[in-house]
């Protein structure tokens, strides 16, 4: 696939927000999150837009009682992504979407932080990366959301 997915993507410069505060432990998940956001390429976000079907059906059957929000958090940043990559949204910003996409992958996958069967609390180094994806782009999501008319403060409801 050499450079296979480089061309649907219009060249744009990445404008970093200001840096949000946090308190130490959620400073260090959100620093953990902006690296690897900078790590997703046109490549990856192609791939994990290629799979969001089969992520989709994922999510909604993750077990997750302690973080009951998780879900519909990991499928709004699905639609994020699928509305981004499609042209059907192009105000979201690149790093927005690149953020959202970490999280997908970061849940998605099979060995992380946190075991996720570990009882009761296996969730939630996902909840917290996807929590502070939420809040480092909440002026960007909430846009997204007014725009698709969902409902912001259920999506980011405390989890």
């Amino acid at each position: 696939m050499s450079g296979r997915g480089f061309e649907t993507f219009p060249a744009r410069k990445l404008v970093f927000a200001p840096r949000r505060d946090h308190t130490p432990p959620v400073a260090e998940i959100a620093k953990f999150v902006r690296h690897g956001a900078t790590q997703i390429t046109p490549k990856i976000l192609s791939g994990v837009h290629r799979k969001l079907p089969m992520l989709k059906l994922e999510f909604a059957q993750m077990h997750a009682p302690r973080f009951p929000h998780l879900v519909e958090q990991l499928e709004f940043l699905a639609d994020v992504i699928e509305d981004y990559v499609e042209k059907a949204d192009t105000d979201i910003p690149l790093v927005s979407v690149a953020a959202a996409t970490f999280a997908l992958v970061y849940a998605h996958r099979q060995v992380d932080l946190i075991p996720d069967s570990t009882p009761d609390y296996g969730f939630a180094d996902e909840s917290s990366v996807v929590r502070a994806v939420l809040i480092e782009h909440e002026r960007d999501f909430a846009a997204f959301a007014a725009r698709h008319h969902l409902n912001w403060s259920k999506i980011t409801v405390k989890a």
